[in-house]
């Protein structure tokens, strides 16, 4: 029999595998640009446009799902004004289109900022498997992540704060502003002798994805950003109309938001009204309590007498001895927001911790932050945030006794002093307008981004839907019926007419209250 630790964090990592492009990085089994055929097979060329593909192959780390692709790459001027100074390869993948493909192909772009989008998409292909039919799918690693000049910080402590939707945001051992600042340093020191940190922003990037539709021969495109991905989506449209044929923002950053500013506020906020499920549910209140009295329990026991816990690796069954700190929890609470399939986990564990035991709490923090940590580059992310969000940065008050806190916008403002940073564009902060069609979708319980952030975007813009799921967190294009909604915006360019009810079967996630599931 598996002990109680080793069982909930098994079940934690069945559940994170159904939704992993939210937080495991997919890493691809053939680096972008080489071939997957066997040694003795003949290298198929493929072309697209300008630019030739061979074939390669996409597959996540954790779970089953591979995707056969085309790569390929594209020389780019690092810094357009010395269109003759140092360039940067491009990574890009094409998924083709399963018959034959409409003009206007699918650009998905990933999230962080700091991921990568070829190793993000193996875990959401299946939500592409209709907008496919017709279409092909290009995939373009942002300057400065995955095969595109990765700005990747060799020394970063596990738990370090992070700004990024996809990312753990928790207290290391050592979450000073001293300690962020020399962080910055250091990883400066590592990148800086092969890129300029100060053209690894959304404005540089826009114009790389543009260069590939150039390359490829699409006259239109059709965008598809997720979180991050969002805010690089709305810039996009707005610099190039007459390339943007329609564009599909799920997990909505409004161009108004400042990266790190609501994080914490939003987070409270989504575990209210996920815990309030619980409270109101007769088995999970009377076998569990109320999971917001249990979690301001434990916050305040850690401040005081933090526990040394002896657990086990939930991967490599690995015995281990560590102090629980609030930045364990604050790992915890805010990844398993993302998904309420997760976070039924929370009340549970929570209330495992009540009664002293840690063990759950400990191993399943790790096995987030651990494989987390790998996911998003750190250089990268801090090129955007310094150089389109820090001096808009403010520590809010009312933070301060929050599971985040403060300390994500003051390692901010710590770090960017530091980092060299580019000049945010005089309309960045603009809204996307216009009649572009643009269908809008949003998660019930998003800790990152909540549906008040695309109603805010869908007020400027004539041609807009917001779709906002029930029950759901961040990140809903695979949920239920949403991707025949997403292929059949595609085909009309029109999500006004789009019949969304079968949004309305979507089901709420009941909370676990035992270690083998949900009641029966």
């Amino acid at each position: 029999m598996l002990n109680r630790s080793r069982r909930l964090a098994l079940v934690a990592v069945a559940v994170l595998t159904a939704f992993g492009w939210k937080w495991y990085a997919a890493q691809p089994k053939t680096s972008p640009g080489q071939h997957s055929t066997e040694a003795a097979a003949p290298v198929v060329v493929r072309r697209l446009g300008q630019l030739a593909f061979s074939p390669c192959t996409l597959a996540p780390e954790f779970g089953t799902q591979t995707v056969e692709a085309q790569c390929s790459s594209l020389a780019v001027p690092e810094n357009r004004a010395l269109p003759g100074g140092r360039k940067i390869t491009l990574a890009i993948a094409w998924v083709p289109a399963k018959n034959e493909a409409q003009p206007d192909p699918i650009f998905m772009l990933a999230g962080g900022p700091g991921q990568s989008a070829l190793e993000s998409f193996p875990g959401i292909a299946p939500a592409f498997e209709e907008a496919r039919k017709h279409r092909n799918v290009v995939l373009v690693d942002q300057r400065g992540t995955g095969g595109s000049n990765k700005l990747l910080c060799h020394d970063r402590p596990e738990n370090t704060p992070s700004v990024g939707p996809a990312t753990a945001a928790a207290a290391a051992d050592d979450d000073s502003p001293g300690a962020s600042r020399a962080f910055a340093e250091r990883c400066l020191k590592d990148v800086s002798a092969r890129a300029d940190v100060r053209f690894y922003s959304t404005t540089e990037a826009i114009q790389d994805l543009d260069a590939v539709r150039s390359a490829i021969g699409a006259d239109k495109i059709n965008l598809i950003g997720v979180s991050y991905g969002t805010r690089v989506a709305q810039q996009y449209a707005k610099r190039y109309p007459a390339h943007t044929r329609t564009v599909t923002l799920d997990g909505v950053v409004p161009n108004s938001l400042v990266l790190g500013n609501e994080f914490a506020g939003n987070l409270e906020s989504s575990l209210d009204r996920q815990f309030a499920r619980c409270v109101a549910d007769t088995a999970c209140a009377g076998k569990l309590g109320d999971p917001r009295a249990r979690l301001n329990a434990l916050l305040a026991r850690l401040k005081t007498a933090p526990p040394l816990v002896a657990y086990r690796d939930a991967i490599t069954g690995e015995a281990r001895q560590e102090t629980l700190t609030s930045g364990h929890v604050a790992v915890l609470a805010r990844m398993f927001a993302y998904a309420p399939q997760a976070a039924a986990l929370l009340p549970l564990v929570l209330n495992e911790a009540s009664q002293g035991r840690y063990e759950p709490l400990m191993a399943l923090s790790h096995l987030l932050s651990g494989t987390i940590s790998d996911e998003i580059t750190q250089g990268m992310q801090l090129s955007v945030i310094c150089t389109e969000d820090a001096d808009e940065l403010r520590p809010n008050p009312a933070d301060a006794g929050s599971l985040l806190g403060n300390v994500l916008v003051e390692s901010l403002q710590a770090q960017c002093p530091v980092w060299p940073h580019g000049t945010r564009p005089p309309d960045f902060r603009a809204p996307l307008t216009g009649a572009v069609p643009v269908l809008l979708l949003s998660g019930e319980f998003d800790p990152v981004t909540p549906p008040r952030y695309g109603d805010a975007v869908a007020k400027s813009l004539s041609n807009a839907r917001h779709l906002v799921v029930r029950g759901q967190g961040h990140n809903v294009l695979p949920v239920g019926c949403m991707p025949r909604l997403f292929a059949r915006f595609l085909d009309q360019a029109d999500g006004k007419s789009l019949d969304a009810s079968c949004l309305k079967t979507v089901p709420y996630s009941p909370p676990f209250t035992g270690f083998y599931g949900w009641e029966p």
